[in-house]
């Protein structure tokens, strides 16, 4: 019997030993962790919008651990209602997402924001005008008699006008109603609007998931001055004076996320879906694969922006008297911080 006690009492000693090393280990281990947290430097990056498809390759650095190789602790939040570009111009956000159209008002005049576009998301504008299959708006010119739902955005209505007229038909001839559209696929099958601008990647894919026949024209394919880059990752001009590095090393990381999402849309879009599970997975998968040769479509590095192009929109912005002042060659953009 003193033996079995003896060696119960060593057995008892030997686990509470045990515990007491797992006990440090586990303390030495957070504390370790918490050093390596500290070490990090952290970034916010601000969406446009609720997570999809456009910002995948954040989330695949997020969970692969592309942003902590590079040193970094990011942020990933959504935006406020006037969007991502004030808090990134204020310092409050290193970087956002944003579009190239809608930064143009944002970069010159009085109230101009001193932020800078750093990449591309995608490398070609896939925006256009979706209409129910067979009413005759495959086109431009169908759009004389319908209901269109704008924003009421000057440089929307200016490009509609451009390709209307191009295709000979009457801008004025189009009905153009409020849009209050929050589901693009209920807006056409009510009838409550005959056409509506969308960016196809993934209000597109929906129609096409969803089993909605459409028609479809992408300004792009009408007028090449349209293919400006929408859309792109802001930064603030402060941050980038005076902290370049840190610039680099995220766009390095989140390059990489970015070129997993084209070679493996299905692992992409799962580590989309594990970030966001409030989506639908059917409908981020059918988006992932429509953009896995957008994100990097023709250029050798992800989130270059051409020049010409850049320029090319913003020109026919100022020929068409669509900003005043008139913007600047090579305003709004840098191509220095991506992947050498």
């Amino acid at each position: 019997m003193k033996k079995i006690i003896r060696k119960a009492g060593t057995a008892v000693l030997l686990a509470a030993a045990l515990t007491a090393s797992l006990s440090a280990c586990k303390k030495q281990e957070t504390q370790t962790g918490n050093t390596e947290a500290e070490n990090l430097k952290k970034v916010t990056f601000v969406l446009d919008w609720t997570p999809n498809t456009n910002h995948t390759g954040l989330y695949i650095a997020q969970e692969k651990g592309y942003f902590k190789d590079a040193g970094l602790s990011v942020d990933i939040v959504q935006p406020p209602e006037d969007g991502a570009a004030v808090l990134v111009a204020s310092g409050k956000a290193e970087f956002g997402m944003a579009f190239q159209d809608t930064m143009a008002p944002a970069l010159v005049g009085d109230n101009a924001l001193p932020i800078t576009a750093v990449a591309a998301v995608i490398q070609h504008n896939t925006s256009g005008i979706i209409s129910r299959k067979g009413e005759g708006m495959d086109t431009p010119k169908g759009l004389e008699g319908k209901k269109y739902a704008t924003w009421d955005n000057p440089v929307e209505k200016a490009m509609i006008k451009d390709v209307v007229e191009a295709d000979g038909g009457d801008f004025s001839k189009i009905e153009m109603i409020p849009s209050t559209v929050t589901d693009e696929v209920s807006a056409l099958k009510t009838k409550s609007v005959d056409a509506i601008w969308i960016f196809y990647g993934w209000a597109g894919v929906k129609m096409e998931e969803e089993k909605l026949d459409t028609d479809y024209f992408q300004f792009a394919d009408l007028n090449p001055v349209f293919d400006y880059y929408t859309p792109v990752m802001i930064a603030g001009n402060d941050f980038l004076k005076n902290d370049p590095e840190t610039a680099r090393a995220f766009l390095g990381a989140v390059s990489k996320g970015y070129e997993d999402a084209a070679k493996n849309p299905e692992e992409a879009a799962e580590i989309l879906c594990k970030a966001a599970p409030e989506l639908d997975k059917g409908l981020v998968l059918a988006s992932q694969k429509y953009l896995a040769d957008k994100y990097q479509a023709g250029v050798d590095v992800w989130g270059y922006m051409d020049p010409k192009r850049w320029n090319g929109f913003y020109n026919w912005l100022n020929d068409n008297g669509l900003s005043n002042p008139a913007i600047p060659e090579n305003t709004g953009f840098s191509n220095d911080y991506l992947p050498q």
